[in-house]
């Protein structure tokens, strides 16, 4: 993909229309481009890892889906790490889906998405109205926060640190430890 020479505002339709980037993710923020270099290893086997878990974990009117398109009402483009919608939502072939569609949107936190993972995010998914925002930390040592919106932000429902199963409640129960998720197979 090429950038075309020109500084912004961008709207939904002008992002959809530059195509696929094979090298950054392309998210759309207030009318600015927001590009983030494609995930690496470490960040791929957790994302696969943890949308199975909520894939065996999901009740049949939601589907998992990773990577993809989340309209937050024009104003910003987003793609989730991972994303649980209503499964009506999910038919078609759509570019994007709508915020009122997301369950869950999940993100895997790495150096280059710290400060949107943790800042810029929740703050986009809140404002929309996602009941569910999950964060999956990798490094220093891995952790899962997950939160429920309330109030207009996240209210903290589990706080699990690396080396210790624990239990997510909502939106549907699993258990997990944050350490098993990130850990590289055994060669």
């Amino acid at each position: 993909m090429h950038l075309p020479d020109r500084a912004g505002p961008w709207t939904l339709e002008e992002v959809l229309a530059l195509g696929e980037d094979t090298s950054h993710r392309v998210e759309m923020i207030g009318g600015a481009l927001l590009l983030t270099p494609r995930p690496g290893v470490p960040h791929q086997r957790a994302v696969r890892r943890l949308a199975s878990l909520l894939d065996a974990a999901a009740e049949d009117d939601v589907e998992v889906l990773t990577s993809v398109n989340i309209n937050l009402a024009g104003r910003a483009l987003v793609t989730p790490d991972i994303t649980v919608v209503h499964v009506e939502a999910a038919h078609g072939d759509n570019a994007f889906l709508d915020a009122a569609d997301v369950v869950l949107a999940v993100e895997v936190t790495t150096a280059d998405t710290e400060v949107t993972d943790r800042i810029t995010r929740p703050a986009l998914y809140a404002t929309a109205g996602i009941p569910h925002h999950w964060r999956l930390n990798i490094a220093p040592a891995p952790h899962l926060w997950t939160g429920t919106l309330q109030d207009g932000a996240y209210a903290t429902t589990a706080d699990l640190p690396a080396g210790r199963t624990g239990r997510v409640e909502a939106p549907f129960q699993l258990h997990l430890d944050p350490a098993g998720i990130v850990r590289p197979a055994s060669p």
